[in-house]
């Protein structure tokens, strides 16, 4: 015979209290003096009771649910186009960081993220009408380009988001963000501090603002100590775009010594070309990513990297949802990061 399912009132029983008392603790009800609701939690522990997470949703009008975007700009319609954006996004050290920040805010408040791709005008319109019929209570949105509709699209329908990065295009919606700029920086100050008299860069995709933000601080800083001629190649934040561009750059000048890459799988594409070219890192070329992803330390030579603290960063994402989900925050806000570069044998 199978054991019965515990109930409200098996608990109010264990506990010595009310019904409408347990159901004020399970539904999150901040009125409730604390020494009942440590009574009434012992209870829930002592009786196997678990909430009806349907029921509690009705009750507190939340689904306790927050879509996960990872969303672009291409107009994607066969499956393939699909799948393998699905892929790229999985393969990237990057997101998974982003991953794990989140859940660790969600998790211990009993909150569960829901993962969306949005690479299609079809897809943009599923993640808005699953938040608009209630199915998640907001959204935290990783974008993949700058002209991405989906931030204005959901800024228009005042449906609870917040960004990771800054959108090229000012919308009234919450953001964290790096000082992508100060990174650049530095990166050219330690290039210049080893010595390097021939730095270059491989950037990010130019129309990225990350890409020019980090550009821009690595220009600067060259510029500061009397270097306005430092080649670039633009990479595409790709293992294979990085070695292309890293190819490039040596066609046009041999004598590189230095390289700042604007992600560590750039850097990495950029050091097996190296290898494979007969040039040692860092004795003949110094050689800094960006991010401080796992990919840094796996790298041979282990990678230096300017280190984005992606986990926090996802961390203060989830947190700015929560707070405007509840009505604690209803202006946007922006929070920006500072950068650290972190020492390695590459550079």
């Amino acid at each position: 015979m199978s054991r019965r399912t515990p109930t409200l009132e098996d608990v109010a029983r264990e506990a010595g209290v009310s019904r409408a008392t347990v159901s004020r603790v399970v539904n999150g009800v901040r009125n409730v003096d604390p020494a009942i609701q440590e009574l009434v939690h012992r209870a829930i522990e002592l009786t196997g009771y678990a909430p009806n997470r349907a029921a509690r949703s009705l009750v507190i009008r939340r689904a306790e649910t927050v879509a996960l975007v990872v969303s672009g700009v291409g107009d994607v319609a066969d499956e393939d186009s699909r799948n393998a954006f699905a892929s790229r996004v999985f393969t990237d050290p990057f997101f998974g960081r982003v991953v794990g920040g989140v859940v660790g805010f969600l998790r211990p408040r009993s909150m569960h993220p829901v993962l969306m791709f949005a690479e299609s005008p079809e897809d943009r319109q599923e993640v808005l009408t699953y938040l608009r019929q209630g199915r998640a209570d907001g959204a935290l949105v990783v974008s993949t380009h700058p002209d991405d509709p989906l931030p204005a699209q959901l800024a228009g329908a005042r449906l609870p988001a917040v960004l990771f990065a800054r959108p090229a295009r000012l919308v009234p919606l919450s953001c964290v963000d790096l000082d992508h700029r100060a990174g650049g920086r530095l990166a050219a100050r330690h290039l210049l501090a080893r010595g390097c008299r021939r730095p270059a860069t491989v950037t990010g995709p130019l129309d990225v603002p990350a890409s020019r933000e980090r550009l821009a601080g690595f220009q600067e800083a060259l510029a500061e100590s009397g270097v306005t001629d430092a080649p670039l190649a633009e990479g595409g934040f790709t293992l294979a775009s990085g070695a292309e561009a890293m190819a490039a750059l040596l066609a046009r000048c041999p004598d590189v010594d230095g390289v700042f890459a604007a992600n560590d799988l750039m850097a990495q594409g950029a050091c097996r070309l190296l290898q494979e070219r007969g040039r040692r890192i860092p004795e003949d070329v110094a050689v800094i990513g960006f991010d401080d992803s796992g990919v840094a330390a796996a790298c041979r030579p282990p990678l230096t990297s300017v280190r984005q603290p992606v986990e926090r960063m996802a961390e203060e994402m989830a947190r700015l949802l929560d707070a405007h989900i509840r009505g604690e925050r209803t202006e946007p806000a922006s929070v920006v990061f500072d950068p650290q570069l972190v020492v390695r044998d590459s550079a």
